[in-house]
């Protein structure tokens, strides 16, 4: 059986590689703080499996994340010069390809897909061939592999330290910001322990009038919007909003569809994500990638779209929802 834990230990061990290759680049003047950080990261993807099997014990995880922090936030942590392919290699290659060079990228969603669909029903000697509950994950694991292994075929590249390289590449120039999903994340988690959806249902509770559908539809909605605008990511609001509005008062009082109105509230959160600085991968980052004299240039290019789409999924879940 395939397990979802071998994919998460491939993946620490690739950033501990990288992690190996930044610290010897001397290229970059902050190399042994961009080592440590990611090299973290990729003790922690190993380590935490036998936290989770209470073999050892989870406070160095937390240790991790506080020296992590601690690297990003007091300036550590810097880029290089990766050993890759030229600009006129990379010009010539995309030239000769043309759209082929989206299939390595299609590759992934396509294996992820037969994965979770078609794979999860196969067994080997009474054992299923992926480990159940975990055929996403899986799929999307290897997929990556797949896609790697047709890239560089497509490609013609032999030598596994260009992709190595390039991913290196890109770790820097994302920097911390490329955890701050997983984050904020953790964050809505923590809120929902910690009560503040019940605050929050409260709160909206007493102020809704109690028969007015129509109204709590638009408060779940832009609140979903809010949170996620305050906190970067709409499933760090998801918890909140659902446990104070969408589970109470438009489940269980109005007696919507479940499913219709969970899937429609992430939907406006991720409209919020649209126009967050907060969500820095998806609106600061590209920014910095494509060299935009105005950081923010994606978020106000984007914000119109977000806000139609906000109005069509308020309008989406009073129609279909109840």
């Amino acid at each position: 059986m395939i397990k979802a834990e071998w994919f998460y230990w491939l993946v620490g061990l690739s950033f501990l590689v990288m992690a190996a290759r930044m610290v010897t680049d001397r290229s970059n003047p902050k190399r042994l703080g961009t080592g440590a950080f990611w090299g973290l990261i990729g003790a922690g993807f190993i380590y935490s499996s036998w936290v989770l099997t209470k073999q050892a014990p989870a406070e160095p995880l937390g240790v991790a994340v506080l020296l992590m922090a601690a690297l990003a936030g007091f300036g550590f942590t810097g880029r290089g010069i990766p050993r890759t392919t030229t600009p006129e290699e990379r010009t010539a290659s995309a030239a000769r390809l043309g759209n082929k060079l989206f299939v390595p990228a299609l590759t992934i969603p396509v294996v992820a897909m037969a994965c979770a669909i078609g794979v999860k029903h196969l067994s080997f000697g009474g054992q299923p061939v992926l480990q159940e509950g975990s055929e996403t994950i899986l799929g999307l694991g290897i997929g990556a592999v797949v896609a790697l292994a047709v890239g560089m075929i497509m490609l013609r590249e032999k030598r596994i330290s260009v992709p190595v390289e390039s991913g290196r590449s890109m770790l820097e120039t994302m920097g911390w910001a490329m955890l701050l999903p997983q984050m904020l994340a953790t964050l809505g988690a923590i809120f929902q322990v910690s009560g503040v959806g019940d605050q929050v249902g409260k709160l909206t509770t007493s102020v809704l009038p109690k028969d007015s559908l129509y109204i709590a539809v638009v408060v779940y909605c832009v609140g979903m919007f809010a949170f996620t605008l305050i906190m970067g990511n709409a499933f760090a609001a998801f918890p909140v909003m659902t446990a104070a509005v969408g589970w109470p008062v438009l489940i269980g009082h109005f007696d919507g569809n479940p499913a219709a109105v969970l899937a429609i509230g992430m939907l406006a959160g991720f409209c919020g994500t649209l126009v967050t600085p907060m969500a820095a991968n998806y609106n600061i980052v590209p920014a910095a990638l494509l060299e935009l004299k105005d950081q923010y240039g994606p978020i106000k290019a984007q914000l119109p779209t977000a806000g139609v789409l906000l109005g069509c999924n308020i309008v989406l879940m009073a129609v279909f929802a109840f």
